[in-house]
């Protein structure tokens, strides 16, 4: 009893640490005084401000931009690489190829961030590409940053995926990219939604990468906040960052909403089908058993 209360308190304390600074957020944000420690009434202004707030506005507009490239380059390639490393057991290089997939995940971003930085600027020199920094190399980089995160997601889904369904797909027919779309596709769209979400998520909040491979003009929310801060928070701060904290909140709810109800379908689909299938086995089973039946004897 005393372990499981203290379960429930370690709990709540986690919840509180983890939200309770966004729930104050929002609150400030709403706050008349321009001295965001000092409360002064209730006030809509600051949100108002920030029409005419050009810069923050655009900065919120190009990183808003960039994670969604990045969430569907990221989902892309992560999914391939992990196909390969769960269906393909052995290759020539698949030890080298699995380094070179989970390496980002450990490696500090400062070091991928110069790395970056230095590659870029080799192909600019080398083949004249590219020739500023700027919203497309910021996606490159989110994007070799976010296909790691994808890719273990993927790979523990793809590992508990029952390969009979697919077997007998291929055996009725089906060809392997059939299969794949049709089938595999579906049955790890939860994975895939939550690597989306996360690459999303991500490169919204990356802050080190952009600074080494953003160019002039291509600042982004990150950015401009941590540059805002250095010289003290400003109350329009708190007021983008509850509208991004929204964005995300109803983009996630929306993503597991939807997911939810395909992947419900998909099972209703598939018991109907095992129903079908059985009551057909059965019905032969008895003209069968009919058939083979001795004739009555007179």
């Amino acid at each position: 009893m005393r372990g499981l209360k203290f379960t429930n308190l370690m709990l709540v304390l986690g919840l509180l640490f983890i939200y309770l600074p966004m729930v104050i957020l929002v609150i400030y944000s709403f706050n008349e005084s321009r001295l965001v420690t000092v409360w002064g009434g209730w006030s809509v202004k600051w949100y108002v401000g920030l029409l005419d707030n050009s810069q923050l506005m655009s900065a919120v507009f190009r990183s808003l931009e960039i994670a969604f490239y990045t969430a569907i380059s990221s989902v892309i390639l992560g999914t391939l690489a992990a196909f390969v490393l769960t269906r393909i057991p052995r290759f020539r290089g698949r030890t080298v190829f699995g380094g070179m997939v989970t390496a980002p995940l450990v490696m500090p971003e400062v070091i991928t961030g110069l790395s970056l930085l230095l590659l870029f600027v080799s192909m600019a020199q080398l083949i004249g590409w590219p020739q500023d920094r700027g919203v497309t190399t910021i996606w490159i980089a989110h994007t070799s940053f976010c296909s790691s995160y994808v890719a273990v997601v993927v790979s523990a889904r793809l590992r508990e995926l029952d390969l009979s369904i697919e077997e007998a797909a291929m055996d009725l027919g089906a060809r392997p990219w059939k299969v794949f779309l049709l089938i595999t596709i579906p049955m790890i769209a939860p994975s895939l939604a939550a690597g989306g979400m996360m690459s999303f998520a991500l490169s919204l909040d990356d802050l080190v990468l952009a600074s080494f491979v953003s160019g002039p003009g291509s600042t982004t929310l990150p950015m401009e906040v941590f540059s805002a801060v250095r010289l003290g928070v400003k109350p329009e701060i708190n007021a983008i960052a509850s509208l991004i904290l929204l964005a995300v909140s109803l983009f996630t709810f929306f993503a597991w909403y939807f997911t939810r109800r395909a992947e419900k379908k998909r099972l209703q689909g598939l018991q109907e089908a095992m129903d079908a299938t059985a009551s057909e086995i059965t019905q032969r089973e008895r003209e069968t058993a009919t058939l083979t039946a001795p004739p009555a004897s007179s």
